[in-house]
């Protein structure tokens, strides 16, 4: 595998990886936004917000230069509303349900407002929420990410004391160390989690791993509640010969070298193969391409029609220069020294339709063979089953089961986020979280 940082100066690193959704720049490009949305009764866009932040009322308060009633409006339903409006895929959510789509007409930068409003409030750091005086309750929480920060900032609003466990060295869990780095920047999500901190009552301590330095048995123990928020991020095997290869990487460790590295000290070969083709995956082929690497080839076991990232996403990945391999399978990493050489696919072509009305890709007899110096995979990630497991909680392969109030089959203790749901949008994690708050809520009496 080469070492392409030779190929990039600190200023090529810093432009490749610059915003590529930057904001609005004047306060009149905003004004003018906001003021074509009609505020449909009963809005869609609404509707398929998971967090339910009414979209209307904070358009219109930007229309009417109410910009802190605004941010107050986003963050009050998704106090990661700042993060959410950089990363989620809203062409399939809000903007997707924006009624302009009908009129065949460019519907509402949905996104590009709700950042407009929560850059201010987050940059101004807006103190919009009081915090009730401590009533002497203690939460832990387990994971600084999405759901845990969604978990503790709602807790912490009615005066319950929480203290989030977490791994790492910085909080933000997906958003710090699983996007793609022109999406959101380490500085925004520092800012970000220092916001919903900032309220009081909410202590982080980092580099605190479940299962290493605290049990779950002392958190139930120490705390009167407890909340499990840790995400998913093992990635799933390929299963096949040559995995071992140096030079086959997985996409969240490559995503979080990236992340979490000096641009001079990550390696990305001359030719990438990407195996897969959600939404991790386009940030490894992409990062690869930012990276220097000459050829990115992602290989996808069904066609364009059945790809699990968004439009937005496969035109970025296409822009960046990347080359598709469609109805492919890996068969076989082949190496030569220890060091990966090629990847052999099997042709696969689209059987009968399943129970989800999905066609199934089916082998064939033949094969493809595609020269290659490293191996990405980015086939899915799976839930932490062996830490769930050791923590004696009820799990379906990993996946942590819980009732309609989030909590678990273990009294006291509550779930939610990617560990409950297996790996949705940021966004669904969040309103996991705050349905996870409630539920604590009420089994400590105070609902």
């Amino acid at each position: 595998m080469s070492i392409q940082n030779n190929r990039l100066s600190k200023q090529e690193f810093e432009n490749n990886f610059s915003d590529i959704r930057p904001p609005f720049e004047h306060d009149e490009g905003a004004l003018i936004e906001a003021n074509r949305c009609i505020n449909c009764y009963d809005a869609p866009c609404t509707k398929l917000c998971p967090t339910s932040i009414d979209v209307p009322l904070f358009i219109k308060q930007i229309a009417t230069g109410n910009i802190k009633g605004s941010a107050k409006t986003i963050l009050k339903s998704n106090i990661i509303g700042g993060g959410c409006s950089k990363v989620c895929p809203v062409e399939k959510l809000c903007e997707g349900a924006c009624v302009y789509n009908l009129l065949e007409e460019k519907p509402i930068s949905i996104a590009k407002l709700q950042r407009y409003s929560t850059d201010k409030a987050l940059t101004g750091r807006w103190k919009l929420f009081e915090r009730k005086n401590s009533i002497g309750k203690k939460v832990a929480v387990v994971g600084a990410g999405p759901a845990g920060l969604a978990c503790a900032h709602a807790l912490s609003l009615e005066g319950i004391d929480v203290t989030i466990f977490e791994k790492e060295e910085k909080g933000g869990g997906l958003l710090t160390y699983g996007v793609a780095a022109y999406k959101l920047t380490t500085k925004f999500c520092e800012d970000e989690v220092d916001y919903i901190t900032s309220i009081g009552g909410i202590d982080i301590r980092y580099k605190t791993e479940l299962g290493m330095d605290i049990s779950l048995t002392e958190l139930q123990q120490q705390y009167d509640a407890v909340f499990f928020g840790v995400g998913v991020g093992v990635a799933r095997l390929l299963g096949i010969p040559g995995e071992e290869l140096n030079g086959v990487v997985d996409a969240i460790s490559f995503v979080y070298d990236v992340r979490t590295n000096d641009y001079s000290k990550i390696n990305v070969g001359d030719k990438v193969a990407v195996i897969g083709m959600g939404m991790t995956a386009i940030d490894a082929a992409t990062q690869s391409k930012r990276l220097g690497a000459k050829e990115v080839t992602m290989i996808y076991r069904r066609t364009e029609n059945e790809k699990p990232c968004t439009q937005v996403e496969f035109d970025l990945v296409k822009k960046d220069g990347c080359a598709f391999v469609w109805l492919a399978s890996p068969k076989e990493i082949i190496g030569e020294n220890g060091k990966v050489k090629q990847i052999v696919c099997t042709k696969m072509i689209l059987g009968e339709p399943d129970a989800t009305g999905r066609r199934a890709p089916v082998p064939t007899d033949e094969t493809i063979t595609i020269d290659v110096d490293m191996v990405i995979k980015a086939a899915g990630q799976t839930p932490f089953e062996k830490l769930i497991s050791k923590s004696a909680i009820k799990h379906e392969h990993g996946k942590i089961v819980v009732k309609e109030n989030s909590e678990t089959f273990l009294k006291g203790v509550f779930a939610g986020g990617d560990a409950v749901n297996g790996g949705k949008e940021v966004v669904n994690a969040v309103q996991e979280g705050k349905n996870a708050a409630k539920g604590i809520l009420e089994y400590l009496g105070l609902s």
